[in-house]
Parts: structure tokens; sequence; C-alpha cells
């Protein structure tokens, strides 16, 4: 298979941790017998101080042109005092507006030799595997208008508007999600209060009678909050709207010890998608080898099992991860017992490694 990739490598410690995924990657698709042709374009900070714009028009031409795109991270203190408009996190928002990529998954699960590093009790985690999507491009984030009203700009307005077609594609895309899973979807709403969650559980239970093999629960976004300390385990897949999503999210991201193990998708309705760590730009490390680059490598497997089918190479990438953590080998940041410190590049040659080394490694036939 050949496929275009747009990387955008971002700011921070994005250039360090996308340099390992691109190695890892390029081991992968050698391996089994798949070529890639990388091209890369400025977002957040980086296209601030070259360009002019968190998001430069060839950013998106390149990413138009391309099968999907590899995000390091953006942001920083540097831009913390721009005007709204050349902040980083407008590149971020504006990319998945324009690039139409509606729906967010992201995938909690728990590693063995981090589970001493969760803030909860081993007991608890130790069987998290679960998968949140995240509506991305509508409500209360993209709502009109927002503003301060009044002679002293003592009130505000933000709104939360949603069509019925957002809402159901995105439901839509749970439910297949779960299928494919342990056919487990908990819709996340708040019903009691707002129409718009009515009308997502609504659409939720229309949704829901095409699939008679999925278990469905309906979840106030309070509880799911909740019960996501008390027992994830119980969750296969959650679905809810942008804000909850985005809360809910963060809160998942610790229960497994460490943010920087956190890959994320976010994604249209055709296989294209773009595929980023849930972790920030961390400027404060930058530069020094000291970077996790596993979030953002294991996001490069989360894309080729889903812009590009290929579940076995995608597998492989996960396994290399797990087995590399069995042996010991993390980065500062991952409070693995008996755990062997290592700089961002060598933690990605002992990646490597395990690909090269692995058993399950296909002979491609020259």
């Amino acid at each position: 298979m050949k496929m275009k990739l747009a990387v955008l490598p971002g700011d921070g410690i994005g250039p360090e941790v996308m340099d390992a995924a691109i190695r890892v990657l390029k081991t992968v698709l050698d391996n089994y017998g798949h070529e890639a042709v990388f091209e890369n374009a400025l977002i957040g900070g980086a296209a601030i101080d070259e360009a002019g714009t968190p998001l430069p028009e060839e950013t998106l031409d390149i990413c138009r042109r391309s099968d999907a795109i590899l995000l390091g991270a953006v942001g920083g203190p540097k831009w913390d005092h721009n005007p709204a408009s050349l902040r980083p996190e407008k590149g971020l928002l504006g990319i998945r507006k324009e690039m139409g990529l509606f729906a967010n998954l992201r995938p909690v699960k728990a590693y063995a030799p981090l589970l001493n590093a969760s803030p909860l009790k081993r007991e608890r985690v130790e069987n998290v595997d679960l998968v949140i999507v995240r509506e991305l491009t509508g409500g209360l984030y993209f709502g009109r208008p927002s503003e301060r009203r009044g002679p002293d700009g003592n009130e505000v307005i933000d709104t939360l508007a949603y069509t019925r077609e957002e809402i159901e594609r995105i439901i839509e895309k749970a439910f297949q999600l779960a299928q494919i899973r342990r056919k487990k979807l908990a819709s996340v709403d708040k019903a009691n209060v707002l129409e718009s969650s009515r009308m997502w559980r609504e659409i939720a239970e229309e949704t829901a009678k095409k699939y008679p093999d999925v278990e469905v629960s309906h979840m106030l976004v309070d509880s799911t909050s909740m019960q996501l300390i008390a027992n994830p385990g119980q969750f296969d897949v959650i679905v809810t709207e942008n804000m909850f999503g985005d809360i809910l999210s963060d809160e998942a991201s610790v229960i497994t010890g460490s943010l920087g193990m956190l890959p994320s998708a976010s994604l249209r309705s055709d296989r294209f998608g773009m595929y980023e760590p849930v972790h920030g730009s961390a400027p404060d490390i930058a530069g020094q080898g000291k970077a996790n680059p596993l979030g953002t490598v294991l996001s490069a497997a989360l894309m080729l099992r889903y812009s590009f089918g290929l579940e076995k190479e995608a597998a492989a990438i996960e396994k290399a991860v797990d087995d590399v953590l069995q042996d010991g080998y993390c980065t500062g940041d991952l409070q693995v017992k008996n755990g062997k410190v290592v700089s961002t590049h060598e933690l990605t040659d002992k990646l490597i490694e395990k690909l090269n080394n692995s058993e399950a490694r296909p002979r491609i036939l020259q």
C-alpha cells in the first residue's frame, strides 16, 4: 500500500515525539511492504512565528491532498498574550473544522507496568479498556454569538447549537465502534436540563434500533464523571457532545497513570483522519530528550487501523509499546516499577528493536 501523510510537528516537544513516531512508522511500513510519502507543514505557534497565522492556507492544502494527518502538539506560554485570533489553539480548532473531523476517539487502556502510577487503586484500573467518542465540530465551542453585553460588559453569552445531522453522525460512529468491540455503549448527556441533550437522547434511542446487538445505557454527565473514578472498568464505548467529551476524556486520561501514553484520532465519515497524542506541548522539557513519545507512536498505530485498515501493522506497534514497558524501559514521566529511564531517542530505538525482532514480522520478498 502507498500512502501520503501530512506531518504537523507543531510546538514544544511536538517535533521530538513526531520524529519518534515517524521512525517507528517507517519501520513498520518497511517490514510489511508498504510505502509512505511524508510532507511537513506548520501549525500552532510555529506557524504564527513563521507565517503570521496559526493555520496557514499552505498547511490546509497539504492536508487536503494527503490520506491522513499526524499532529505533534500545539501551544505554549510564549503565545499566551497573543490576541485570540493568534493563539496556537486556533490552528487546532480550525483544522478540525476545515477538514470535517467531527469524531474524536480517545482510547484509555491500562498497561500492567503502569498500574501503580494511577491515582486509583490497582484493582479499579487493571481491566480498564475504554474509548471516549467526542463530537468535535459543534456545540458550545462553535456557538454564535459569543460575546459580552451590557454597558459594563457584565453579561456574557455563549450558545450551544447542534443540528440533527451533527448528532446522528457521531452517534452512528459510536455504535459502529461498539459493535466491533464489546458491544456496550454509554450515551452521555444532560437531558434533565438541556434541550440539546434531550434531542441527543432521542437520536441515540432511534439509532439503537439499528444495532440490536449493542447494549445501550443513557447516563447524565455528572454521574458519568463520578463513575469514571468509582468503576472505570464498566465502560466500553462512551459517546457524548463536544464540551462534555472534552472534560470526560481529560478526566479519563489520568486513570491509567500518564497523559503521555494516550493517543487520539479525529475522524470524518470516510477513512480520513488526524492523529495526535492527548498530551500538550510541554515546552519546559522541549529539546532535552525527556519527552515521552508513546502517545504519538500509539496515535500512528490508530492511523494505520482507522485510515488504512492495517490491523496487523497497528497491532505490531501496540505490542512493541507493551513489550518495551514490560522490559522496564520508560521516560521520566512514567512510574514503571524498577524502570530504566531512557531518553526519547533511546526509547524509540527500543521500540524499533522490538518491531524488527518480532516473531510476527512478515518476511517481505524483495
